[in-house]
C-alpha cells in the first residue's frame, strides 16, 4: 500500500500533540477503512470526500475496483470524465505539494500517462516539473490537437522558475564575472577604491591622514569581448527528466549574461546542440527525447571539439554516469579537457529530488582526476556558476556548502 505517503495530507499528519480522536481520525485517512481499519473512527463529509479521491488511487485493484469499506464508488479506471473529475477533486482536497505526489503515482501506478494527451485532461491537471518530465517522454506521441495544451502546461513552468531562479544567476555570474576581470594595473577611470584602500591600510600615513596606497585594484575595460565559455552537457536519458528541465532553464538564463558564451548540448547514443534554441526554454525542452541510451564518451568528444579557450569555459556535464558507451574513452576525454585546463564539474543531478542513484565507480574515476561529481539544487546552481567562472577550488566550494561529493577510488 501507498497510501501512507499522504498520512501529511492537509493536516493530516500524526502531530504529537493531536488529540487521540484526532490521531484517530488521521490514521483513518491513511489506513482506508475496510479490514485494514481498526480505527473505529468516523469520517465527516469533506474527510469522506477526501477518503474518495485517495481510495479510487490507492485502493485495492491499483483504483480498477470497489472501496473498501464496502460504500461502493468506482476507481479511476480508464475514463476521461472520471480521470478530470478525478483531477479536480485532488486539488480541491490537498495543497499542492500533495497534488503533484497524487498526480505522479497515478501515472505510475494506473498509467495514465497516455490520456494526459487529451486537451482537456492537460487543463485539469497542476502542472510541476515532473508533470513537465513526463509531456517530454511523450513528446513524439502528442497528437496536433494537443501540442498546444502541452506548451502551455510546459511554458507555466518554466515560467514560474525563471521567476525564481533567472535573477540570481545573473547576478551570481555576472559578479563573478566582473571579479575575474579585475586587474591590479587599472586604468585611472577602473580603479575600485574601496578595494584598493583595503588592500593598502597598512600603509596608512597618520601624518597626512591617508593612505598611501603601493598597489592599485580595479576593473578590467568592460568591452564586448566574451569572458567565459560555458557549456552544458546534458544527459537526456529517461531518469534525468527534471535535470534535463532545469538545465535547460539555466542555459537559456546563461545565453541571456552578454559576457558569456553559452552552448547546451543534449546526448542519449547521438548528440544534439540546442544552441540555438536558447532564446526560449520552452523550445529547447521540445527539442530534448528523454529516454534511450547513454554515450558520455561520444557526447565529451564533441564538446571538446568545441573547446576554443580551455582557460576561459567551464564544461558542466549533467549525468548520472551510467555510461552505455565506453568508459575508458570517457575518462580519456574528461583528463584531456582537464588537462587543457577546462574547468570540468559534473552534476549527478540537477533537482529537488536528493541524492540521486548514479554509476559511484565513474564518479570516483572522474574525482581522481579532478573532476568534483555531486548533485546539485537549482537554488545553489548560481553559486556553483559564480564558483566556477572565477576558477576557484570546487572541491573546497562543495564541502563549504555541505555537500556530499564522490571520493577517488583508492
Amino acid at each position: 500500500m501507498q497510501r501512507d505517503r499522504v498520512a501529511g495530507v492537509s493536516g493530516a499528519a500524526l502531530a504529537p500533540g493531536s488529540s487521540g480522536r484526532e490521531r484517530l481520525r488521521r490514521w483513518r485517512l491513511v489506513l482506508g477503512g475496510g479490514e485494514a481499519d481498526d480505527t473505529g473512527a468516523g469520517l465527516d463529509d469533506e474527510d469522506a470526500g477526501r477518503d474518495s479521491v485517495l481510495d479510487a488511487l490507492y485502493g485495492d485493484g491499483g483504483g480498477d475496483g470497489a472501496r473498501r469499506d464496502g460504500r461502493g464508488g468506482g476507481g479511476l479506471g480508464r475514463s476521461s470524465p472520471r480521470v478530470a473529475r478525478w483531477l479536480g477533486d485532488i486539488r480541491r482536497y490537498f495543497p499542492a505539494s500533495v497534488v503533484s505526489v497524487l498526480q505522479r503515482d497515478a501515472m505510475e501506478r494506473l498509467g495514465l500517462a497516455q490520456l494526459l494527451l487529451e486537451p482537456e485532461l492537460l487543463g485539469a491537471v497542476q502542472p510541476d516539473i515532473h508533470l513537465v518530465g513526463t509531456l517530454l517522454a511523450l513528446r513524439r506521441a502528442i497528437p496536433e490537437h494537443s501540442r498546444e495544451t502541452a506548451r502551455a502546461v510546459v511554458r507555466s513552468v518554466t515560467d514560474q522558475l525563471e521567476a525564481r531562479l533567472a535573477a540570481p544567476t545573473r547576478q551570481a555570474v555576472t559578479g563573478a564575472l566582473h571579479r575575474a576581470a579585475r586587474t591590479r594595473r587599472p586604468r585611472a577611470g577602473d580603479i575600485d577604491w574601496g578595494r584598493t584602500v583595503a588592500a593598502n591600510l597598512r600603509h596608512y600615513q597618520p601624518e597626512l591622514g591617508t593612505v598611501i596606497p603601493e598597489r592599485l585594484v580595479g576593473y578590467g575595460r568592460r568591452s564586448p569581448q566574451v569572458l567565459r565559455e560555458i557549456i552544458l552537457c546534458l544527459d537526456q536519458s529517461g531518469s534525468m527528466a527534471a535535470s534535463v528541465v532545469y538545465a535547460s532553464l539555466f542555459a537559456s538564463v546563461l545565453a541571456s549574461v552578454r559576457s558569456l558564451s553559452t552552448r547546451l548540448v543534449a546526448f542519449d547514443t547521438a548528440v544534439v546542440d540546442l544552441t540555438e534554441e536558447l532564446d526560449d526554454p520552452v523550445d529547447v525542452l521540445f527539442g530534448v527525447q528523454l529516454g534511450g541510451g547513454t554515450d558520455i564518451a561520444g557526447a565529451l568528444t564533441y564538446c571538446a571539439a568545441r573547446v576554443t579557450r580551455p582557460r576561459d569555459t567551464v564544461l558542466v556535464l549533467v549525468s548520472d554516469l551510467f555510461e552505455g558507451g565506453d568508459p575508458d574513452e570517457m575518462l580519456r576525454v574528461a583528463a584531456s579537457l582537464v588537462a587543457s585546463g577546462v574547468t570540468v564539474v559534473v552534476l549527478l543531478a540537477l533537482s529537488d529530488d536528493g541524492a540521486p542513484a548514479y554509476d559511484h565507480d565513474h564518479a570516483a574515476a572522474l574525482a581522481a582526476l579532478g573532476i568534483p561529481a555531486f548533485a546539485c539544487t537549482p537554488d545553489l546552481f548560481p553559486d556553483l556558476m559564480a564558483a566556477a567562472v572565477e576558477r576557484r577550488d570546487l572541491q573546497a566550494w562543495t564541502a563549504a556548502q555541505g555537500l556530499h561529493t564522490a571520493a577517488p577510488l583508492p
